[in-house]
């Protein structure tokens, strides 16, 4: 199984990292993969858990150095990226690496790792709905929610680049049907 990567993307409140947690409850086979990034921590979020929190000068230096499988800069001055030697130390322990990143960064990972990583992209019922998580979450402002609200409908026309889509309409079906994508990618 070393060597596979499962890849989660979806905009914001669509409920891939409530999903991801879930893959991992039932899979110590599977690792997170902690990305990098240069935004601040949000709510209890911690350095190495959540993210590896970098600013933004220390983020471009690593750019530089050649440190990352793939980063974006998903907004102005706001960059996240996989690092390899976070590749390199989930791999070292014979485990799959599971990914929890926006689709741009989903979308170049799926390049980068080809016929090893199984894509999955979760989709909202609708951007109204993505609007209510966010709101209901109450980790941001309302100007950077309607700010991720618009973001989301251009990142829903990334929907065709994934090995599949999921609805998260039935958080309990969701959970059942990525089940089945991962069970099924990693018995290959």
């Amino acid at each position: 199984m070393s060597g596979k990567v499962l890849i989660f993307s979806a905009p914001s409140g669509s409920g891939k990292s409530t999903i991801v947690n879930h893959l991992l409850s039932l899979h110590p086979e599977i690792e997170f993969s902690v990305s990098a990034t240069s935004r601040p921590p949000r709510g209890t979020e911690q350095d190495g858990v959540e993210y590896l929190f970098y600013t933004a000068d220390v983020f471009r230096a690593l750019v530089a150095d050649g440190k990352f499988v793939e980063y974006e800069e998903v907004y102005p001055d706001r960059f996240y990226g996989t690092l390899k030697s976070e590749v390199n130390r989930i791999w070292a322990k014979g485990h799959v690496i599971i990914f929890d990143v926006d689709v741009k960064g989903g979308v170049s990972l799926k390049k980068y790792f080809g016929e090893s990583a199984l894509s999955v992209f979760i989709q909202a019922p609708s951007v109204e709905e993505l609007r209510k998580r966010l709101i209901a979450r109450a980790t941001d402002t309302p100007e950077a929610i309607e700010t991720r609200v618009a973001k989301a409908a251009e990142e829903m026309t990334y929907a065709p680049q994934f090995d599949t889509v999921l609805i998260n309409d039935d958080l309990q079906t969701a959970y059942l049907q990525a089940e089945q994508l991962v069970n099924q990618f990693l018995a290959k």
